[in-house]
Parts: structure tokens; sequence; C-alpha cells
């Protein structure tokens, strides 16, 4: 089988290694340059795009920013999974926000904003701890703007006033009071089988993931049954057939979505290692009508980003239970260069696991490891 991916980094890379076992040929498009690439050397294809998409026996995306001409062009192949509208609507906090209220999914308070003028009207419906987000093209902490004090409203307007927002609009949100931030990685068949990864609990430093840990300690069943009915309903919604990400702030007992992802996503890799069948072959099974693998958590996890760094020292392989898993990119700041899978039989045993690794790497680029083992040894 043949499937061709839109998006030629690091989640198309573990595509198709995750698929080549299985006998999927995995390739991938830059959509910048509109070329074929291997997805592990980047090298062009002979193959133009349309012979491509002709071949593919599924057509699928590893990042939601696609020019909408070409996903209208693989839409007409009727091979697109998931589909158009998911990827859009992944792609546009409008659109994502709309999707949200039509299936009366809870999220954040919020207010869709196409001129600075409607910034003081939003301040007196929300109040004032907000976060600003560009609608489109924002991610990793980019494209967004925090007021935390109605006297820092002016300066605010004026820093946005340059921003076209008819074309791209703001999402202005209530800075939620959460416990902590999860997610739901799970799947959709075509057949409309369900199945879910465990939650993860994921950590962040300045707009970016930088560990997640999963299962999610101190989960409830009633928390993840919470999580899954949410995910149910939009994926059902959608019509969806692939992996579907769902990002959560817990407020007590209450899951409030952040956002969704219509992919393998981040805050998944730790499977590639914790769990039976990783969230890349089973984004592959889904979409080529496989059955789907299993998903239960084979040992608590830990998946630890490598951002901006490029120092490592390789005797941290030595490590009981560490997985390096490196992207082939050039350094440069925020940039995700890698990750390391940890697991261990249980939370004590990862978090003394994540303390040995913390010795081999700097605080200053892996800020969360060594006080998330601390913590995670008191379980």
């Amino acid at each position: 089988m043949k499937v061709l991916i839109f998006g030629a980094g690091q989640l198309a890379r573990m595509m198709y290694l995750a698929g080549a076992p299985l006998g999927i040929e995995v390739s991938a498009v830059d959509v910048g340059a509109r070329i074929v690439v291997d997805p592990v050397s980047k090298m062009p294809l002979s193959i133009t795009l349309d012979e491509a998409m002709l071949e593919a026996d599924a057509i699928s995306v590893e990042f939601e920013h696609i020019p909408e001409d070409l996903l209208d062009q693989a839409r007409k192949t009727g091979k697109l999974l998931p589909g158009m509208e998911a990827i859009l609507t992944g792609a546009d906090r409008v659109r994502e926000k709309r999707l949200l209220e039509r299936l009366a999914v809870p999220n954040c308070g919020h207010r869709i904003v196409d001129d600075v003028a409607q910034l003081d009207e939003v301040v007196d419906a929300l109040g004032e701890k907000l976060i600003l987000k560009a609608s489109r093209d924002g991610y990793d902490g980019y494209g967004q703007w925090r007021l935390t004090c109605r006297e820092d409203l002016p300066a605010l307007k004026q820093e946005l006033a340059g921003l076209d927002l008819q074309a791209v609009p703001l999402v202005v949100e209530q800075m939620s009071l959460f416990d902590r931030e999860v997610s739901l990685v799970g799947i959709r068949s075509k057949q409309g089988e369900l199945k879910f990864y465990p939650l993860a609990e994921n950590l962040h430093h300045q707009g970016q993931l930088h560990v997640s840990i999963a299962p999610a300690p101190a989960c409830s069943a009633a928390l993840t049954a919470q999580a899954q009915d949410i995910f149910t309903r939009l994926s059902e919604g959608l019509g969806y057939v692939g992996v579907l990400a769902v990002e959560f702030f817990q407020v007590g007992e209450q899951l409030l979505v952040n956002e969704i992802a219509p992919r393998v996503h981040n805050s998944g890799h730790w499977s590639m290692q914790g769990a039976d069948t990783c969230q890349f072959e089973n984004h592959l099974r889904a979409v080529c009508g496989l059955p789907l693998g299993d998903t239960k958590a084979a040992a608590a996890s830990a998946m630890v980003n490598i951002i901006g760094y490029d120092k490592l020292n390789l005797e941290l392989l030595k490590i009981s239970g560490c997985h390096l898993h490196l992207y082939g990119k050039s350094v440069r700041a925020k940039r995700k260069m890698g990750h390391i899978n940890l697991v261990g039989d249980n939370y004590a045993r990862l978090g003394r696991t994540m303390l040995e690794l913390a010795d081999y790497l700097p605080d200053e680029h892996f800020p969360h490891l060594r006080t998330e083992g601390q913590k995670l040894q008191s379980f």
C-alpha cells in the first residue's frame, strides 16, 4: 500500500519508519516547493505530485497548514483522510471554536475579534486577564499576546494595530486558572471504531511542549471518560478517520478543550516505546483500512522534547529505558531537534530515570526534567 503525506517534517519521517514493517510505502510532499520527497533523506523522488496522488492508496497530512488548493486537489481524489473539513478546522481557531460550539464541547470563554476597537467590549465581557491568539498560522507560542490588566490595553491595541484582523481575526480567550494541561490521542477507523491512548500530562515552557507523561498521573476514571466522550463527539462530528489529538485544560474534574490537532501529535510520541502500537502505525492502519492496534500503555512513559539544542552527550544512551529519536535538523532557537522517550515499570522508576537523564542535559534547555522527575518519585 502507498500513503502520501502532505508535509515533509519529522512526523512524516516517523510515519515512514512505522509503515515500513507493514509494507506500507510512505512518501512526503514538500508543500512549499510542491514536490514529492523521501521522508527521511528529503531528496526529491522521480514522480510528480499528480502522479503520486494517483498512485496513492491514501493521502494524509502531518500538519494543518496546507495550501487550500492542494487540499482540494487531494479531496477530489476521494483519498484524503482525515477529510478537508477536519484539516481546515485544525488550521483555523475560528473554525475550531465554531465546531466546539456546534457540538456543545466545553472550552474557554472567548470572543472573535476582527477590529482592535472591539477589545474594550471584550474586556468588559470576559475580564482583563486574556490571551489573544491569531486564528491562523500561530503555533509553539507564536501569534499570541497576553493582557493581564486593563491599564495595558492601549499599548496592546497599538501593538495589534498593524495586523489585518479582517483577513486573520483574533480569538480572545479568558485565561483559564487550570490545574494542568492534558491531551488525549485517539484513532477512528473507516468503520467508525474508536481506540484511545491514555491521557497524557503535558508540561510547557515559553509556549512549547517540553515534557509529556503518560498515563497522566492521578487521573480518575471519570476524567478519562469525559475526555473520551469529547473525542467521540468531535471525531464523529467531523466524520474523522485517523489519529486525532485533543488538548485540554483540566480545571478540577472538568476538561476544557484548548485546541484540536487533526494528525499525529507531539504529546503522543511516548507511544513509540510506551504502547503496544504507536500513534504513527495506528494512523497508517486507520487511513489504509487496516485493523487498529492496541493502545494500552505498556509502561509509565515520558517524552522529552529536544528544542534548540544539539550538544547531546550520547552517553545518555546507557540509561535503562532511554530511547533517543533525532530528526536530522540543523539547530536554531525553538526548533524541535528530536525527542527522548523514557519508560519505567512505575512512576517512581520513571522519575528516577528522568533524574538520571537530567544529569546529562542542561536545565536551561530542559527546564521541567529534574522537577518532574522528583515529583514522579512520590507516586
